[in-house]
């Protein structure tokens, strides 16, 4: 854990350099995987955001456990997508969730990307895990201090519960993709 944490921040000192030496094909699929995200939740905007929600989009944080540029790909296509919802009135949690919903997505596909490794049995069952863990603490928490301010702890558990149902059918999602999309070797350089 706390290697996680060391390592992120040194890692996100250096998201400048490793944009800058991006090749175009790989700028290409960052792109792409941004605009498939930010298509998919805003065609599927009555259930991609609120308290109760099933972001069918948040499968594409799977993306890291075998292509780690994706990570660029998926934080900007949750900014966007969090952002284009505020301004069309959309998204009810407003431009706050372009901070908290595209950091909860970020470090999800981040640790998704570093625990790819880490399984049990055969699986990477913790690097799965991590975009349900995330989106459960800081969405929840976004969710609860906007909609029970009065009892914030009780409204983060409660949101955050429903946040992590959507995203455990999204993960779900996510593997499938990712296991075809492995074995097509797009993100293969």
């Amino acid at each position: 854990s706390e290697y996680i944490v060391n390592d992120l921040f040194y890692e996100s000192s250096t998201i400048y350099q490793e944009m800058k030496s991006m090749n175009t094909k790989t700028f290409a699929k960052v792109a792409m995987i941004a605009a498939v995200y930010t298509v998919l939740t805003l065609a599927l905007a009555p259930i991609s955001y609120g308290n109760l929600q099933i972001r069918v989009s948040e499968a594409l944080t799977m993306l890291p456990l075998i292509y780690q540029p994706s990570i660029y790909g998926v934080t900007l296509g949750c900014f966007l997508s969090n952002l284009i919802g505020a301004m069309s009135g959309v998204n009810p949690t407003g431009y706050i969730d372009a901070v908290v919903g595209t950091a909860a997505t970020f470090f999800a596909a981040y640790c998704t990307w570093k625990l790819r490794d880490k399984k049990v049995g055969k699986y990477p069952l913790f690097a799965i895990l991590m975009p349900v863990i995330w989106n459960f603490f800081l969405v929840g928490a976004e969710l609860g201090c906007l909609f029970m301010p009065e009892n914030f702890l009780l409204g983060t558990v409660i949101n955050g519960a429903w946040v992590a149902l959507g995203e455990v059918i999204a993960v779900i999602l996510g593997v499938i993709l990712t296991n075809v999309l492995d074995k097509t070797k797009i993100f293969k350089d």
